[in-house]
């Protein structure tokens, strides 16, 4: 069975995420998906939504098979029981592909890293466009 690994915030779901998910799923046969720790996110501001209710989300979905939150300290360390043979990276996520291969082979794994090239295209497929959205219509600029 080839395990698909993914990986992000996912505050304020919205269809890129599915889309996302749905293109890592079709990279095998079981989809497991890491949500990022509150305590993680440095690449961006904190997510509104709380990280146990996030998890709980992705979990919900039907093409998710295992979804769990990322471990406070060692972002590498869920994979030693998920032994995933592909990792999906979402196309504006901030992982340097051929970096995040060196540290996995530095720790015993040698998945394929695949970047999702595309994107789902719709107004709200982004949660910064669904805050601007809600700050505009609240008469708030961003």
């Amino acid at each position: 069975m080839k395990r698909v690994l993914a990986t992000g915030t996912f505050d304020l779901l919205h269809p890129g995420h599915l889309f996302f998910l749905e293109e890592a799923k079709k990279l095998g046969d079981e989809l497991y998906v890491i949500v990022a720790r509150d305590s993680k996110i440095e690449h961006k501001p904190r997510p509104i939504v709380p990280e146990k209710q996030r998890a709980k989300m992705i979990a919900a979905l039907k093409i998710v098979d295992h979804a769990i939150l990322g471990s406070e300290n060692d972002i590498f360390e869920p994979l030693k029981k998920i032994q995933p043979d592909v990792i999906a990276l979402g196309h504006d996520q901030v992982f340097d592909s051929d970096k995040l291969k060196e540290e996995l082979a530095k720790r015993g794994f040698k998945p394929e890293i695949v970047r999702i090239k595309k994107s789902e295209s719709c107004e709200f497929c982004s949660s910064g466009s669904i805050i601007k959205e809600i700050l505009k219509r609240n008469g708030k600029r961003d």
